[in-house]
């Protein structure tokens, strides 16, 4: 993405966040802009929300822009729309930023093809924890409900690592929502996006000077609530002794890996034959220590994924909704994370021409061995 946002277009808020929304969508599939529209809607039963590909307006009314929960992160399902490459349809996918810094590392992985898809995104105040909302839905929908009309963006309410996260804003889409006050207004952030709010011919754009000293107050107030966090995190993982501590409740069941949008792979290794040892070999193992639990390998499990996807980690929380034993995983995930990132100089899913770390690697990284194909370069050059 070229992030180009510098001034935004005010649009009628008289409705509200949620209809505002829903009714830009309506307007934009009814003039033919695009084919379909991807949104999250409420399933049958009531407690819970599915990602549903639009084309019919008569359905896209029923469906909410802003969902209280992330069952699934969306660039999942827009992985699975878009897996074998390019279709034959224009959509547009309206995504929490972390779910659109998800799609951006997809994206470099190619995992998702986004020619014909564009990427709308909203400030995001979180999403409530799916367990809480699960045991009544009706009562959390009116908690996050006031939640969104307060824009409350460090509320108790929603998950841990929502309320410490300092990318809840502009990522790096084609067109951000942006709320401040009463006011909501439509940022170009890409070419892409650029050309599609000129389709609209709306009206001058306006300078978002408060929005962003707004932005900027509010990120200040949750970078103190993560550095808190991270503190505590620390003391759990930093040392073998800690970090079996922390995970001595996991059950191995790998819902962690599998909510993951990251986590790509088809099969993962620790789910392979593989990665299970016959009974003379756990026996063998069990007698060398002196005793062995099961199953087996699970702080492998986590180290593995921390290793695998940490680089590439958004912080959506999708792994401590699914952890059934309630080990803190996203904030664990997002404290190495931010330690990994930070030394590959490398922020996940913030630019889509931003090369990752371990794809592309510079002579400069590679110490004396960079040294020495410089060297060879130089001498190469001199004697043609």
């Amino acid at each position: 993405m070229d992030n180009i946002a510098n001034k935004g277009f005010k649009i009628n808020s008289k409705d509200g966040v949620r209809n505002t929304i829903r009714n830009f969508f309506l307007d934009s599939l009814t003039a033919k802009h695009y084919n379909a529209v991807m949104l999250p809607m409420m399933v049958p039963s009531r407690d819970s929300y599915a990602w549903i590909i639009i084309k019919d307006p008569d359905i896209l009314k029923n469906a909410d822009p802003i969902a209280p929960i992330m069952p699934v992160n969306a660039a999942i399902a827009l992985k699975r729309y878009t897996r074998k490459g390019k279709g034959k349809s224009k959509i547009a996918v309206l995504m929490r930023p972390c779910e659109i810094r998800a799609t951006i590392e997809l994206a470099k992985l190619n995992q998702v093809n986004l020619e014909d898809v564009t990427l709308f995104s909203y400030d995001c105040p979180g999403a409530l924890p799916m367990q809480d909302f699960i045991a009544d839905p009706k009562e959390k929908t009116s908690v996050f409900d006031k939640i969104l009309q307060d824009q409350n963006w460090t509320s108790n309410a929603v998950k841990p690592i929502c309320q410490s996260c300092d990318n809840f804003s502009l990522p790096a889409t084609d067109v951000h929502f942006a709320f401040h006050a009463e006011n909501i207004y439509l940022i170009p952030n890409s070419k892409k996006g650029e050309t599609f709010c000129e389709s609209l011919k709306l009206d001058p754009k306006v300078n978002l000077t408060d929005w962003m000293n707004n932005i900027t107050q509010i990120n200040a107030k949750k970078a103190k609530i993560r550095e808190k966090d991270f503190t505590v995190v620390k003391s759990m993982v930093e040392g073998f002794d800690n970090l079996q501590e922390t995970f001595a409740n996991c059950i191995g069941c790998h819902n962690c890996g599998s909510s993951c949008p990251i986590c790509y792979c088809r099969q993962c290794y620790f789910d392979t034959s593989v990665s299970e040892p016959n009974s003379d070999v756990i026996m063998m193992r069990a007698q060398d220590r002196g005793g062995i639990s099961l199953p087996l390998d699970r702080l492998m499990f986590h180290i593995g994924r921390m290793a695998h996807m940490s680089l590439s980690c958004v912080s959506c929380g999708l792994c401590s909704d699914a952890c059934p034993v309630d080990i803190p995983v996203s904030k664990i995930f997002s404290y190495m994370a931010a330690k990994t990132q930070k030394t590959f100089e490398y922020k996940a899913g913030a630019n889509i021409g931003d090369a990752l770390p371990m794809k592309e690697y510079k002579i400069d990284e590679l110490g004396e061995l960079g040294k020495l194909v410089k060297s060879a370069e130089v001498q190469e050059s001199s004697s043609e």
